[in-house]
């Protein structure tokens, strides 16, 4: 991968978009923060360079800058909202306070033709953008020139060709930029020269490659969960050293029905892999009694299959290396509004913890992958579309789906109402077009009527959402028929619901998860 893309972080929250972006015209990327150690930068190797946006203020106080050798390099180089202003503020332009913000979208007036637009855009034409910016450029930098123009940012799009750099006000890496995607490829194919080298087929082979030259001829453990990222993982290092890799498959009795059974079929029989499959449902259950913030269930739960896996492991002789699916979003340095970590919303539990208990060193094939990248590789490997499409299941599984206590009762029903909805989906031919669905046992129980009594029973929230890349999310918009079949098979069929919701609440001010 010669044609490598820098992406200088300075704390905005869509920054991770950006790399998404690079990626997907063909180019290998990685985000590196502004205030991170010099000489990362110059060992990177960038052929090219994208400043990020950030909420801060050049104008403050300690505000953050360019990195000095990014600066000083004749790198390619386009800078995103805080990133524009970074650069006119840094090289003799001026930024002002706005009157007032520019939130949400606004459309373009293209002023002069430029690289940024071919194909895309014609001089004299509008075109809409996303805008999220209160300081703006109010004078160029010299050599710099105006090339496009909105209502509140009269800088929208500036150019100095001479020096191969460019820079927007708008973000063009958000969906609600139709067109984003375009100008960040015009930008590193017309501007920077660059020739598209990253693939899916391509990561494979260096990807095996770099597994058999860090385990050689030892043994790998690798926690199954039967999500995608795991899974995938599984398949990719079997691929390399063949069975000196086992997996492990923990069923801590918060599965979606028959997901145990499907997990070790698949896997001994179609996939040829060494597994054990652990049913440590009764012991996950019983630590969980009577535990009610989201919190703790999770660190509980991630407790827990710990002291299980290691349990396990230790029957493996032989066994140096530990395998995990991280993926690149969880193991991105983020900086703040003050240059210091970002603020954990959830905490998660695939990240640490048991190599340290287990002096095992980590295998993380997919470290500087995207979720999206993981199912493309998958695909690659030939893996059925069952399992590398699958919806997102979050670790704690279906605890978090239960807000309030858990029992095996409460489990149970939700596993089976969770089943009638996902099926429904299915079977309209919906499942594709869904980021994620699932259906949640609230900790609410409501009068109804049922043949000729009264019932009194638990209310099942039902939850669907489309997302590009689960940062944010809108509501699918089920038809009402839909909802009410679904509605109708889950107070008929399972005992225990007599109500059923659907939630309409948007990522954010949600999450997708309940908790």
């Amino acid at each position: 991968m010669s044609n490598r893309v820098l992406i200088v972080d300075f704390g905005s929250q869509v920054t991770q978009l950006i790399a998404r972006r690079v990626r997907e015209a063909g180019f290998y990327s990685e985000i590196i923060p502004y205030n991170a150690d010099p000489a990362r930068f110059n060992d990177f190797g960038a052929a090219a360079v994208i400043l990020s946006g950030g909420p801060a203020s050049v104008l403050d106080d300690e505000a953050p800058t360019i990195p000095a050798s990014v600066h000083a390099s004749d790198l390619p180089m386009l800078g995103i909202c805080y990133g524009q202003q970074a650069l006119m503020h840094e090289t003799g332009g001026t930024v002002s306070r706005g009157e007032t913000h520019e939130f949400g979208r606004a459309d373009v007036r293209v002023t002069e033709d430029c690289a940024l637009f071919d194909g895309l855009w014609e001089k004299g034409g509008d075109y809409p953008v996303w805008m999220s910016h209160g300081d703006k450029v109010t004078a160029l930098a010299s050599g710099w020139r105006v090339v496009a123009a909105s209502e509140g940012a009269p800088f929208a799009v500036v150019e100095n060709p001479g020096q191969r750099r460019y820079a927007v006000q708008f973000h063009p890496e958000v969906h609600h930029t139709p067109d984003g995607a375009g100008l960040i490829r015009n930008f590193l194919t017309r501007v920077a020269g660059l020739t598209p080298d990253w693939s899916m087929a391509a990561f494979r082979d260096e990807a095996i490659a770099a597994i058999r030259e860090q385990v050689g001829d030892k043994r790998v453990i690798c926690g199954l969960s039967g999500g995608v990222d795991s899974s995938v993982a599984a398949v990719l290092i079997h691929e390399a050293i063949g069975d000196r890799l086992t997996c492990i498959f923990v069923d801590h009795g918060l599965l979606r029905k028959n997901e145990a059974e499907d997990v070790v079929t698949l896997f001994r029989d179609t996939y040829n892999i060494p597994l054990v499959h652990v049913d440590a449902s009764d012991t996950f259950l019983g630590a969980l009694d009577g535990i009610c913030d989201p919190e703790t269930k999770r660190k509980t739960i991630g407790g827990l299959f710990i002291d299980v896996f290691e349990a396990e492991a230790k029957k493996i002789e032989g066994a140096s290396f530990l395998a995990q699916g991280t993926l690149y979003p969880d193991v991105i340095e983020s900086v703040s509004v003050t240059g210091g970590p970002s603020v954990t919303i959830k905490s998660h539990h695939n990240v640490g913890g048991l190599p340290d208990r287990m002096n095992l060193e980590l295998v993380e094939p997919f470290r500087l992958l995207f979720k999206d990248e993981v199912r493309a590789l998958g695909r690659e490997m030939g893996m059925l579309h069952s399992l590398v499409g699958r919806h997102p299941f979050p670790g704690p599984g279906l605890a978090i789906r239960i807000p309030g206590e858990i029992t095996a009762e409460r489990a149970d029903i939700l596993r089976e109402a969770d089943a009638i909805y996902i099926e429904e989906i299915r079977k309209a031919g919906l499942y594709d077009e869904i980021w994620q669905a699932f259906a949640v046992l609230l900790p609410v129980k409501t009068v109804g009527v049922m043949g000729d009594g009264r019932s009194y029973e638990s209310v099942c929230g039902l939850r669907a959402v489309t997302s590009v890349d689960g940062m944010t999310a809108d509501v699918y918009p089920f038809e009402p028929a839909f909802l009410g079949r679904v509605a109708t098979r889950i107070v008929n069929e399972v005992r225990g619901i007599n109500r059923v919701v659907y939630d309409i609440t948007t990522k954010p001010p949600g999450t997708i998860e309940w908790e």
